[in-house]
């Protein structure tokens, strides 16, 4: 079974972020699978999406960079983001990674109806999501059922993903480490319950 991890923060060493990283990649290398991570400061991946590459995959032209996330998802079982939340949308690069990725003709089609087609609907997705704000607030605003509507739901449904769990993590600047590691654990136990899942699926076909 294979592990898709899609990572996206500047501070790929140091930050609580990287901290979520390695707790997953424990958490799955535990269970004996197969384990791909995406840091995409760190590859450097180059997220501008230009007129000419996006009319080129109308045509089934698609640059070598992008076939390559194309391999890696369509091998994936589980696929897990993890990410800050700027400016109430995901980091630039990661933007950039998934206007570039999710392109036509591999996340999505147009139906003989005219209506659009999801392409990757045998993914389950799980994304750690960390927020400067406290959660009890943006959840009192209405702001964490809108980042679940356009950043979780909204974009992967359309690409026909429907499997998708997500959680987010508040206040990294002031929580103490107990704390940290509490949502750590939460991380390790979800990841852990996600293919524990993916595997009883597989052992039971």
């Amino acid at each position: 079974m294979n592990h898709l991890i899609i990572f996206a923060h500047p501070n790929s060493q140091t930050s609580f972020n990287r901290a979520i990283l390695d707790a997953v990649v424990q958490a799955s290398q535990k269970q004996g699978v197969h384990t791909v991570v995406r840091d995409l400061y760190t590859l450097n991946f180059n997220p501008v999406l230009s007129w000419e590459e996006m009319q080129a995959v109308y045509q089934e032209i698609v640059p070598a960079e992008v076939k390559f996330e194309h391999q890696l998802i369509q091998n994936a079982d589980l696929i897990t983001l993890i990410y800050p939340v700027w400016w109430m949308g995901f980091p630039a690069i990661l933007k950039g990674y998934l206007d570039r990725v999710l392109s036509y003709g591999f996340a999505y089609k147009m139906g003989d109806d005219g209506q659009s087609v999801g392409l990757l609907s045998d993914k389950k997705m799980q994304q750690f999501i960390t927020i400067g704000n406290n959660v009890e607030n943006y959840q009192g605003l209405g702001f964490t059922q809108s980042l679940k509507d356009c950043l979780v739901d909204g974009l992967f449904n359309y690409c026909g993903v429907t499997d998708i769990q997500h959680e987010f993590f508040g206040d990294i600047h002031i929580i103490d480490d107990v704390a940290r590691q509490a949502m750590l654990q939460t991380v390790a136990k979800k990841t852990q319950q996600n293919l524990t899942a993916l595997l009883e699926k597989k052992n039971d076909n």
